[in-house]
């Protein structure tokens, strides 16, 4: 390159954005000297399994066979990637394909990709997916809305989604209750779209949301967010009018595992087809005559020419997805039921467990939840957490770090891996926290 040093490299670089002092590294170390570091650092994590634990917050703990991880980890699935070829792809293409009808089985829509990164990413394509479709016909050219009970860190992905866009996101109100404002849902008509999920962050099974499609109409999209393992037990989107359906794959399948690798769900009507996101597997015939799998109906600025692409999302989160599948078909409908009947059981035992304690207050006392429902307490939820931790047990989620007008409300999640020890757990834990700050 015709430089004499790495200071002649970087001298267009201003003095004063350089860094001058000594890198402060540590002194160069043998093999044994950083396995034996290593080894330290990963001793200092605390398995999920050796802790009692209510936190769900968007990832949940059930149980997955262990025939999941062995499956998933035969070669043909664990190194296949994009499937471009489809003569020497076919049982992964197939496995793709079983995916999607499954997804579809589980929403009541026609169609389903491949899976995307994860729920906020799916949120985001939907959204945009939505004003792709509509934006001819919308009096509210360009503009969604959007549930006002979102953690901030998905209402985050979404806006870097929407900002480029030029996408204007409004804001869907709810009620005391915690169910959507209907009223405000009718400011929505003749907009593009209108997101909300079910259950709600805040784990309420809304009834209203059953009925925002003919409040919106046919030409305002309605993209409803799941909780997979939900669909065992609840309606099926699709059968009261979602347009898209979109949702965190990693309940089934996929273990907790420091937020991820997960994936996300995504299937729509054939309205939608050809905005949709992602990859799409499709069942053809070869030219013999036989049965064939091959990626259809996407187009090739998905992956390549990408700055024309109506979505860059083509990598292989479809693994995970993959894991999902197995898990599905592992539980067939009736043990899909099953297990949404002892998540939905395990949150109301816990649920009548915690209200019968003195200061302690359900946020929603009349609402249904799912997985997880709130509390609240005579002071801020962190104290609570802080002292439930320091007893081994990990209470739930702060709502104060998602909604500043909530830092006195717990976020309590409980699964089909909650046991009653756990709870009571819990609930002595509390009792006693209340006790030291009464």
């Amino acid at each position: 390159m015709g430089m004499s040093s790495i200071d002649d490299l970087f001298s267009d670089i201003p003095e004063e954005v350089r860094m001058t002092a000594t890198l402060p590294l540590p002194a160069p170390q043998s093999e044994e000297e950083i396995l034996a570091d290593a080894r330290r650092l990963l001793g200092a994590n605390v398995p999920l399994s050796e802790r009692v634990s209510f936190l769900g917050a968007g990832l949940y703990q059930n149980f997955v066979p262990s025939a999941v991880f062995q499956l998933v980890n035969r070669g043909e699935f664990l190194t296949a990637y994009t499937p471009y070829q489809p003569e020497v792809s076919q049982g992964m293409l197939q496995a793709m394909w079983e995916y999607q009808s499954m997804i579809c089985d589980l929403t009541a829509l026609p169609v389903s990709n491949v899976s995307v990164y994860d729920a906020s990413t799916a949120a985001a394509e939907a959204i945009t997916c939505a004003v792709r479709v509509h934006n001819r016909k919308a009096s509210q050219k360009n503009t969604v809305w959007v549930s006002e009970l979102i953690p901030p860190e998905k209402m985050s992905v979404i806006h870097n989604y929407c900002q480029g866009g030029g996408i204007i996101l409004k804001t869907l109100l709810h009620s005391d209750d915690g169910r959507v404002d209907l009223a405000s849902a009718q400011s929505a008509a003749g907009s593009c779209g209108i997101y909300v999920e079910q259950p709600n962050c805040l784990g309420i099974l809304d009834e209203g949301i059953c009925g925002l499609k003919k409040i919106i109409g046919a030409d305002t999209a309605l993209i409803v967010a799941v909780q997979p393992t939900s669909l065992g037990l609840i309606e099926a989107p699709g059968n009261y009018g979602a347009d898209i359906v979109v949702g965190e794959g990693q309940p089934l399948g996929s273990p907790l595992t420091f937020g991820g690798p997960i994936y996300g769900i995504f299937a729509c009507t054939d309205k939608y087809l050809r905005q949709m996101p992602g990859r799409i597997v499709g069942r053809s015939i070869d030219g013999e005559g036989r049965e064939a799998y091959c990626l259809t109906l996407s187009t090739r600025e998905q992956h390549i020419r990408r700055h024309r692409a109506t979505s860059n999302i083509c990598t292989n989160e479809t693994l995970i997805a993959l894991m999902g599948a197995i898990h599905i078909a592992m539980l067939g409908p009736e043990g899909m039921r099953d297990l949404a009947i002892r998540n939905m059981a395990a949150c109301q035992t816990t649920k009548q467990r915690l209200a019968a304690i003195p200061k302690i207050d359900i946020t929603h006392p009349n609402a249904s939840h799912y997985n997880e429902f709130s509390i609240t307490l005579p002071a801020p939820a962190a104290d609570a957490l802080a002292f439930l931790d320091n007893i081994g047990i990990i209470g739930g989620h702060d709502l104060g770090k998602w909604f500043s007008s909530r830092g006195n409300e717990l976020l309590v999640c409980a699964t089909d891996q909650t046991s009653a020890a756990d709870i009571d757990a819990l609930a002595n834990g509390l009792e006693s926290w209340l006790e030291v700050i009464s």
